[in-house]
């Protein structure tokens, strides 16, 4: 089996904390960027909503227009933000998501943006799954109210690294992305996630080792730091969990940046010793990453 993963790879999540001001956000995004590329990180992952603050009130005033790309620097000051941090640290970077803002069908989106160690835009993922939950007592909140769903799912090679899928929080619920996501050859699943302290308490770390226990992949989670003067409070703990479902690194609670060393060969280790690419049953259920797929909005 040829490795998913072809070499060695530093990631990095930054667990930071965004507030009413954007330009100050993306000011503090640059200078954690800046640290953790000289911490030696290849990949450095940001957390859902990271240039502004989490809420549905929030989305249509700090929303950005992305299309057609690239967009104008008045259009969208984070993807030129991202764009030449890239550039400058010579690093892949995951903007974990900000709100966009599609004039053409007036709809809002919750969006991940992943540019090249040139700068260049590689890939963008607008979350296919909406945060709509109600648990009584505890938390309602209904991310349809504003926002619109993506209709695809994204994987992006990385060279000289392999593949990697892009994902955002309430995705990572739902198992079959990262099923075909693993089955189509990616190393790597990445969730930037405000989970919050209700959801986060019950099901944040055993959802990141659960997609790779079930894929004998990478998975990383990347939160917003916690904030209990915000409105939503994100749980925090962003964590690296390996293809054994063992847990690498975990963030607590406070803007911290935390780094994960990826080896090449330990997703066949693995996969050797659990033999589960080799047991699946497809004659008795379907393999879903053959059925019908969308790679395309």
């Amino acid at each position: 089996m040829a490795g998913l993963l072809k070499k060695p790879l530093k990631l990095a999540l930054v667990q930071l904390a965004a507030g009413a001001d954007k330009a100050t956000n993306l000011s503090r995004t640059r200078t954690q960027v800046l640290e953790a590329s000289r911490a030696g990180a290849s990949l450095i992952v940001l957390p859902e909503c990271f240039n502004s603050p989490y809420g549905c009130q929030y989305f249509p005033s700090y929303a950005e227009t992305l299309l057609p790309s690239p967009p104008t620097q008045a259009q969208s000051p984070t993807f030129h933000t991202l764009s030449a941090l890239a550039a400058e640290t010579h690093a892949y970077i995951l903007g974990g998501s900000i709100p966009e803002f599609a004039p053409q069908s007036q709809k809002y989106y919750n969006t991940s943006l992943l540019f090249s160690p040139e700068g260049t835009l590689l890939a963008t993922h607008r979350k296919l799954h909406l945060f709509d939950i109600d648990i009584p007592g505890k938390i309602t909140f209904r991310e349809s109210d504003v926002l619109s769903p993506g209709n695809k799912l994204t994987l992006v090679d990385i060279p000289p690294y392999g593949k990697i899928a892009m994902a955002i929080c309430y995705d990572v619920r739902f198992p079959e992305l990262a099923t075909i996501a693993a089955r189509k050859g990616c190393f790597l699943l990445l969730y930037p996630g405000a989970f919050n302290l209700t959801t986060g308490a019950l099901h944040w770390a055993l959802q990141a080792r659960a997609r790779a226990m079930d894929n004998q992949v990478y998975v990383a989670l990347c939160s917003p730091a916690r904030d209990m003067q915000a409105s939503y409070n994100a749980w925090g703990h962003s964590m690296v969990v390996d293809p054994n479902a063992a847990v690498m690194v975990e963030a607590g609670e406070g803007e911290e940046i935390v780094y994960a060393d990826l080896e090449e060969g330990k997703i066949e280790e693995t996969r050797k010793g659990i033999p589960l690419y080799t047991q699946r049953r497809f004659d008795v259920y379907p393999d879903v990453s053959k059925g019908d797929v969308k790679y395309d909005e």
